[in-house]
């Protein structure tokens, strides 16, 4: 019974959730907070690096990048886990979950 309760706590923990929201992140400051349920495209310029970011059907991908290696796209759409980053254009986009209240104090 021990053992089952361990496996079933484990697989709760380290499967990748689904993120509701996805922030988006250039030179450590944020630049959009974006609900992964409404489809939208945004357009990040910052020097010369540019990247467009869509919103599809609860998954967020970089569509479009204009840096040498294209890691960032070739991640594809996602609706959780690791970080989306364009090193050369320094972007982040961190997936977050949508915070509930377990209770009031006070």
């Amino acid at each position: 019974l021990v053992l089952v309760v361990c496996v079933a706590l484990s697989i709760f923990f380290f499967l990748p959730q689904q993120a509701d929201r996805a922030e988006v992140y250039s030179d450590g400051v944020l630049l959009y907070t974006l609900d992964l349920h409404i489809d939208t495209q945004v357009t990040v310029e910052r020097g010369e690096g540019t990247n467009t970011i869509t919103v599809q059907n609860g998954k967020i991908a970089v569509t479009s990048a204009n840096c040498p290696d294209h890691y960032c796209m070739k991640r594809g759409f996602c609706d959780g886990g690791a970080d989306i980053v364009c090193l050369p254009n320094r972007l982040v986009i961190v997936f977050t979950q949508e915070q509930e209240i377990d209770g009031v104090v006070g």
